[in-house]
């Protein structure tokens, strides 16, 4: 350590016309005692004040110059030097290296940059300022296509200057894809796939820019599916693999490289790993089994991809995902689950699925997670079924196989997800199907069930479909028996709030409903009406000129209805309805303004 002191203290006071002999001992003795001990060195090298000695060091014709940054580089590797590194003014000298021919220069300028760029806000600015990233990306480009060993020592260096450069950082990533730095990267994959250290960097560096929106247009112009699907093909080790899927994930939520990973064999490579894993309960097994099954669905998420998939339902890939869902593996199970619901994205390919057996095979999946089930299981089969009800051929058959009886078995769930889930298989099940809307909507326990899920004002998603639900079991049963069971549960304030939704649909679906209690058990639902101020509603609604036409129509609709009871009819003509209604005579809407004279008429007699 003395000799560390000797060595700074000449540094000091001989940097500027000392011999290069003299100076190179100096750097010699003090690249020895950071190998030693590098944090308590480069403390004594931040007190000494040599760090500014340094920046006029770096100069090109200078022997010492390499030396000179291998020891900035090694100082740099401790966070507490590299704000001091930026303030000695190192930066612009050592991007001005950049543009040396010598290789260790090269080497050690860019090792130095990049330990000074790492999780350093102050470092990554002060290399922008000085230009270093646009120098890099450059000599990057240049060295693309040389394979010699010293070539390939400094691509690696560089590639991890430009990660610790940008790493978390948007505005710089943004800077690096604009630069091009994109179509190098896949280019320099590809040329050095044997280069182990080199790979790994090009890994790390496109999972940094992958998360960008817009670096995903840039990959999906190159071979980068093709590059990292033949790369994963010949990893054995669980942490490479686990490398290559961090840069898949990202990349795959792009429709158009979803395609191309599809094109280039990935699904194969993914149906080898749970093949592989699938039995496995190795740590490193369940990992790698998860991210390529969940990778596995988002490559489904694309309509492309899908279809391609798909096959007509004949594909083995599909003939595959189907054998998970009886699999002992919950991850397995989910995985095939909701690879069916981006399967049932399409109504060909629902008829196709349910005709061929699909339905039981979740019905069975769900049946084994009834008691204590895994909630995203459920929540996975519930959104798979969903979908499959939607074209109407599909309906009847998937009732009549039990599908709603299945579903029901999950009303005493907990789960706001698996609740509205639920909600909406039992939804699109019953549209258009009145004698399955009048069974299920006489169940006194499915519809107090579905008023208290109405007042869950914490899931807006579940008092929504609660609401809708009440409001198709009416609109599809048109059954009185109905309409008296969501009375007796106390159902008629939740459509009547329905009414004020602020999306026109649900509105619609909720005056319909009203309608239908207006004209068919009027007598029962009177009180229950005017306790929740429909008038007033009809009042509002019809008085707002945001209103959309229909729901102005089906309000004049269910005025006329409410006429029928003497009470509410007191309200209607207190409220000064003719006024409003004569207004719209003239609305744009022929629909409306016939609806308005019909109304006009309707109250001018009962009055």
């Amino acid at each position: 350590m003395d000799n560390l002191s000797d060595a700074l203290k000449k540094l000091k006071i001989t940097a500027t016309d000392s011999t290069a002999d003299s100076l190179e001992g100096c750097l010699d003795c003090l690249l020895q005692a950071l190998a030693q001990n590098n944090m308590e060195t480069s403390e004594k090298i931040q007190k000494s004040g040599v760090l500014q000695v340094f920046a006029s060091l770096l100069m090109p014709q200078s022997s010492c110059t390499a030396k000179v940054a291998n020891i900035i580089a090694e100082v740099a590797r401790n966070e507490f030097m590299r704000n001091p590194c930026v303030d000695a003014g190192l930066i612009p000298p050592l991007v001005q290296m950049l543009n040396c021919k010598d290789q260790e220069v090269l080497l050690q300028t860019g090792r130095a940059l990049g330990n000074i760029c790492y999780d350093s806000h102050e470092g990554r600015n002060a290399v922008d300022h000085a230009g270093g990233a646009h120098i890099v990306v450059d000599l990057i480009r240049s060295l693309c296509s040389k394979t010699d060993p010293a070539s390939e020592k400094l691509l690696t260096v560089f590639c991890g200057m430009l990660m610790n450069y940008s790493n978390e950082n948007d505005t710089l990533q943004s800077q690096l894809i604009n630069m091009g730095v994109i179509p190098t990267l896949v280019k320099l994959l590809g040329i050095h796939c044997q280069n182990a250290a080199l790979t790994e960097m090009c890994l790390v560096a496109f999972g940094n820019l992958a998360e960008l929106e817009s670096s995903k247009e840039q990959f999906a112009y190159t071979n980068i599916a093709e590059e990292l699907v033949k790369l994963f093909k010949k990893q054995v080790e669980h942490d490479k693999k686990e490398m290559i899927f961090e840069v898949l994930a990202p990349l795959a939520e792009n429709d158009v490289i979803k395609l191309q990973l599809v094109e280039a064999g990935l699904v194969e490579c993914l149906l080898e790993v749970v093949q592989k894993t699938v039995d496995s309960d190795k740590e490193d097994d369940v990992a790698e089994l998860k991210t390529a099954s969940d990778l596995m669905v988002l490559l489904l998420l694309g309509d492309e991809s899908m279809q391609k998939l798909f096959e007509g339902g004949r594909g083995s890939v599909f003939q595959r995902v189907l054998s998970w869902i009886p699999s002992n593996s919950h991850q397995l199970q989910l995985a095939g689950a909701l690879a069916i619901a981006n399967f049932a994205r399409n109504d060909g390919n629902c008829i196709h699925m349910v005709d061929n057996g699909i339905v039981q095979k979740l019905m069975d999946l769900l049946d084994r997670h009834v008691e204590d089930g895994n909630v995203t299981v459920q929540h996975a089969a519930l959104s798979a079924l969903r979908n499959l009800a939607i074209p109407v051929v599909n309906k009847a058959k998937m009732l009549s196989a039990g599908v709603a009886e299945a579903v029901l078995k999950f009303l005493r769930s907990e789960m706001p997800p698996v609740q509205f889930k639920l909600l909406g298989t039992l939804r699109m099940l019953i549209d258009a199907q009145a004698e399955a809307a009048e069974q299920l909507g006489k169940n006194a326990k499915l519809v107090e069930r579905l008023v208290e899920w109405c007042e869950a004002k914490d899931h807006a998603g579940v008092m929504g479909e609660s609401n809708r639900l009440l409001s198709a079991l009416i609109r599809h049963s048109k059954s009185k028996d109905v309409i008296r069971t969501i009375v007796q549960s106390g159902g008629i304030k939740h459509l009547v709030t329905m009414a004020t939704s602020e999306h026109v649909i649900m509105q619609n679906e909720a005056l319909v409903a009203l309608a239908l209690i207006a004209a068919l058990e009027l007598v029962t639902a009177e009180k229950d009406l005017e306790n929740a101020q429909l008038v007033q509603i009809l009042h509002r609604l019809l008085s707002d000129d945001r209103s959309a036409p229909e729901i102005k129509y089906n309000s004049m609709v269910l005025v006329c209805a409410l006429i029928g009871s003497e009470s509410l009819q007191k309200e209607v003509q207190n409220m000064a309805f003719l006024e409003v209604v004569s207004k719209l005579r003239s609305h744009e809407n022929k629909t409306v303004a016939q609806q308005a004279s019909l109304t006009e008429q309707r109250l001018a007699v009962e009055s």
